[in-house]
């Protein structure tokens, strides 16, 4: 008779399969054996049992080593992907009784004007989560996000910087705002033409946009202003977009707006549009995830359908304020 389905996996054959999934991933025996802390002999054995109780060859041994035969190709699909299943609920468990977080890096302006904001949505859908922010720009290094527990890095720059295992997330656009206040006390700001170089405030976010003045310079080009350098550079200045975006809901200027930063304030009436043209900027968001991290799927998925979420909200507010593409 044949074993019921709840015997058939001893603890004999999972001690078997753990064997054989390591050997199939390292092609050797040897280096198999170093992995799991057993010796080399142990290994093999462990799969010749394994063959013997299915009656089926696994593997052909060959010079160079290991070559999985059909069958075997079969079985390692399976235990890959049973074994990182568990890995998965086990560091899920692990980090909801620990406590330990799920990292994520994040350019600072979107961490503190986009991404914090839409936590909750996240933690609704994933009530065992602990998330950790960092609001760092430097360049992605894979290793050290390994290293460190990062499940995603999310970067701001154009495409020829995105990394080599980036993911598009967000395109952007520029849209120059300023508060009612403001405005109100600068009557003479009726068109884009009467803009003058003390009027703007400039940012550039480390590591993301060449220089100060480049977005301020895109959209007047797009807009057909034409606006000497030296007026330009008249503009206060800030190392961080989050910094102009303060300095212009306290009434100092008027400020380039990222509409992934700005939408909020914009649709809150604490900022105003008041040139009624957008432009796409030369650089968007995107994501590395570290695929060694249990979350890496869970924060992808969320960012992914975040992000879709606000662009068709924001494109709808495009669509009803009547902006018009430069």
């Amino acid at each position: 008779m044949s074993p019921a389905p709840s015997s058939f996996l001893s603890p004999s054959l999972l001690a078997w399969l753990r064997c054989f999934d390591a050997a199939a991933r390292c092609g050797s025996f040897t280096r198999a054996a170093e992995e799991l802390h057993v010796s080399q002999g142990a290994v093999s054995q462990q799969v010749k049992k394994l063959e013997e109780r299915l009656n089926v060859a696994l593997f052909l041994r060959v010079p160079s080593g290991l070559t999985l035969t059909p069958a075997g190709e079969q079985l390692v699909s399976a235990t890959r992907d049973s074994f990182r299943g568990l890995e998965l609920a086990l560091s899920r468990l692990h980090a909801s009784s620990t406590g330990e977080p799920v990292n994520i890096s994040c350019s600072p302006s979107l961490a503190m004007l986009w991404l914090t904001l839409r936590l909750g949505s996240l933690y609704r859908a994933h009530p065992y989560l602990a998330l950790r922010v960092v609001g760092e720009s430097d360049g992605i290094d894979l290793k050290r996000m390994a290293r460190e527990g990062v499940a995603a890095a999310i970067r701001f720059g154009p495409g020829d910087d995105k990394h080599a295992d980036g993911v598009d997330l967000l395109d952007e656009w520029l849209v120059p705002v300023a508060s009612p206040a403001f405005i109100e006390a600068h009557p003479e700001l009726r068109t884009e033409q009467d803009l003058r170089g003390a009027h703007l405030l400039h940012a550039a976010d480390p590591f993301e946009v060449p220089a100060l003045t480049d977005e301020w310079t895109q959209w007047l080009r797009a807009a057909h202003v034409d606006l000497p350098a030296e007026q330009l550079r008249q503009g206060t200045q800030f190392n961080l977009s989050l910094l102009a975006v303060q300095a212009a809901l306290g009434s100092q200027g008027v400020a380039m707006g990222r509409l992934a930063l700005v939408q909020g304030y914009l649709l809150q009436g604490r900022l105003v549009a008041p040139f009624r043209k957008r432009v796409r900027a030369r650089a968007a968001y995107w994501f590395v995830g570290s695929s060694s991290h249990p979350e890496l799927s869970t924060i992808q998925r969320w960012l992914l359908d975040e992000t879709r979420q606000f662009k068709e909200r924001r494109d709808a507010y495009f669509d009803q304020e009547g902006f018009t593409a430069v």
